[in-house]
Parts: C-alpha cells; structure tokens; sequence
C-alpha cells in the first residue's frame, strides 16, 4: 500500500507537537513538525499583524506544501504536526475576516492556495485537537514564548471559531474530533491510550 499518513490538526497550544511525537512513537511512524520556529516574519506578524500577515501564511503555506509533498514520497507511515489546510481555511481567513489581511492579499493567497492543495493527496485521517480559549491561553502562557506574549484571547477565539467550522465541513478524509481541556498526554497514561485507540480504530490494517 502507499504510505499512510495521519495530521494533527488544531489550535496555538493545543498540543499539535505533543501529539505527533507521542504517536509517531508509539506506532513506529516518522513525524513531521512544522516550521514554525523557521518563519522569519513570525515576530514581526506576532507584533503589527495587518503589515505582515501576508508574507507569513505565504511562508508557511509554501512551507505546508512543500513538505506535505516530501511526506508522500516516503515509503514510511507519517505523522504530521499541522495540515496544510489549516493555514489557508483558519489561519489566513481568521486574518481576513478580522481586517488583518486586506481582501486583495486574501484573494491573492487563496487563489494560490486553492491551486497547491489542489494536487496534493489528502490524509488518511486528520486528528483534530480541540480546546477552550481559557485552557488555550492557558498553555501559551506555560510555554512561555517570547513572540506568544502579544497573542490577544480574541485571536484565539476567533481561531477556535473557524477551527469547528472547518473540522465541520472537512470532507478530504475523516476528521476525528479530541476534547482536550481535560486530558494529559503527558502525565497520564490513561489518557493517552485512549487517543491511540481512538485514532487507530480508524486506520485499518495502517499500523505497522
């Protein structure tokens, strides 16, 4: 069979990362992350948002792709932190509809975006992470990142608000939804089997 592949989607702070690792240790599958940390305009977004909203999500939609594509030339199983669907569908149109990208850079980026997606091949399933905006806001804070800090708690909910629309709407391939504001991955086990078994039940015969 071709290689199987599972994205973790959901919101800042989620616990996107976490999860990828955790289960692409536990399946013996390789895992992806994003390149977050590689944006050269991340904290010039993070500070004056309108200005750079544009090159940012193009950075990390022409990053998104290019490694999606990398991914489905692997023989291995895949783990992915993050779908290039989110950075199009939640991020860049959370930014338009909130007046921090002008309606001809959101067209521009669409339009784009729409065509590189277009040829790619879905996921076998997408892990969608769901939590409260409190919980998110929360986490952020924990992990203590320097460009996080300016993060508004509207951002986030506004973030959360197309996150359910889209997990909603999503027919690419089967979108399984995790509540997470009560869970731990880290710290209980029990936890954790749960979502293995959760997401597992639907990928037959791609465990191995």
């Amino acid at each position: 069979m071709s290689n199987c592949f599972v994205a973790i989607a959901g919101n800042i702070g989620v616990g996107k990362s976490t999860l990828t690792q955790l289960l692409a240790d536990h399946l013996g599958w390789v895992p992806f992350f994003e390149p977050e940390a590689d944006n050269p305009y991340l904290a010039d977004f993070y500070a004056d948002m309108r200005r750079w909203s544009f090159h940012s999500q193009v950075f990390f939609l022409t990053n998104r792709v290019e490694m999606h594509q990398q991914l489905l030339e692997r023989d291995e199983h895949v783990v992915l932190d993050r779908s290039v669907y989110e950075d199009a569908e939640v991020f860049a149109r959370t930014l338009f509809l909130r007046g921090e990208m002008s309606e001809r850079d959101w067209r521009t980026y669409e339009a784009l975006y729409r065509t590189m997606s277009s040829l790619l091949r879905p996921p076998n399933l997408i892990v969608y992470l769901r939590a409260s905006v409190p919980k998110l806001l929360d986490r952020i804070a924990q992990r203590g990142r320097e460009y996080e800090r300016a993060i508004s708690p509207g951002y986030i909910a506004s973030l959360n608000a197309l996150y359910d629309d889209w997990a909603r709407r999503f027919d690419a391939c089967p979108v399984v939804t995790i509540e997470t504001d009560a869970l731990d991955f880290v710290a209980r086990s029990r936890d954790l089997d749960d979502v293995f078994a959760r997401i597992q039940a639907h990928l037959p015969g791609a465990q191995s």
